[in-house]
């Protein structure tokens, strides 16, 4: 399926933007945070600068789609590793955090589409050995890794963008997370017996029919929520009051899943913005919602009630 992008390429000619177009779909920023390996006095530094480059260029220069993005398309996304442990040479365990966000249109406004924290980022690399991958056979561990995390990002961006937009990302990143589970050494990240927010099961959750109104409440929440924020605030606030509905609806038939808990982790604060500028009703019907399904930012919401 195509992406729909008819607004921001009108958007990038109103403004009298022009852009290349490239092959290539994200525009991923890599942090690298190594200070616990100096610590520990397992590190050379140039070896960290390597595995930066070699993350980032991996990301950014492979084509992940047959669509075309101009340079302004490209979709933003921020990968933040903290290397904790090195038990041999090139062997590394680490946790991430996967950032994705777009802009809203006719504002200066990033959104954050989805954030995902991985505790279970353990791979080899050695400077001197070539990584290879392979979508249709898994190969090694930190190219996999980071294809999951490019289809992840293609997911939600695409998915905001048109109804179920991101479907073709969620097969393949399923069919990685297959290869990865039959291979890997590391199972822990990808497999049913990990932690109940591991790489197995955001992707599960992503499948599964019982989180198609979930996807679908994507598109509502941003093409037509957040998209025409500018122009008509109340069909926003309508907009996402009736995906907090759905949530709570999906929540009902898989409470605590990774999915739902990333989405609160990324938008608490944003759903707070919207929501405040309500009517006293629609006020008090989201702080129901945000509190039941979201209770650590209950002080957060607080004021939504007053």
């Amino acid at each position: 399926m195509k992406k729909n992008r008819v607004l921001l390429i009108l958007l990038v000619t109103v403004l009298g933007i022009s852009g290349e177009v490239l092959a290539q779909e994200l525009q991923f920023t890599v942090n690298l945070n190594y200070e616990q390996l100096i610590a520990q006095q397992k590190t050379d530094p140039q070896s960290m600068n390597q595995l930066q480059t070699y993350m980032t260029d991996f990301l950014n220069n492979t084509r992940w789609t047959n669509d075309e993005f101009a340079k302004e398309e490209k979709i933003k996304c921020k990968l933040n590793v903290n290397l904790t442990r090195s038990l041999s040479q090139g062997n590394y365990e680490a946790n991430a955090q996967l950032v994705v966000s777009r802009p809203v249109f006719n504002s200066s406004y990033e959104t954050v589409l989805f954030t995902y924290i991985d505790k279970n980022f353990t791979f080899t690399y050695l400077p001197s050995t070539q990584l290879y991958f392979n979508e249709n056979s898994y190969t090694e561990e930190l190219p996999y890794i980071l294809a999951f995390y490019a289809n992840v990002a293609l997911i939600f961006d695409y998915d905001s963008f048109s109804k179920l937009g991101g479907s073709p990302y969620v097969q393949k990143a399923f069919n990685l997370v297959n290869q990865a589970r039959n291979s890997s050494p590391s199972k822990k990240g990808w497999d049913t017996s990990g932690d109940s927010r591991n790489r197995y099961w955001l992707i599960e959750n992503l499948m599964s029919q019982q989180f198609t109104p979930f996807r679908e409440g994507i598109y509502q929440y941003y093409r037509q929520g957040l998209d025409v924020a500018t122009q008509n605030p109340e069909e926003t606030q309508a907009r996402v009051l009736g995906f907090l509905n759905t949530i709570k609806e999906v929540a009902q038939l898989r409470p605590a899943s990774v999915v739902i808990n990333s989405f609160f982790d990324a938008k608490s604060d944003e759903l707070y913005r919207i929501m405040i500028e309500a009517q006293p009703e629609e006020r008090t019907q989201a702080y129901n919602i945000l509190v039941s399904l979201d209770p650590t930012k209950t002080q957060l919401y607080q004021r939504l009630s007053m």
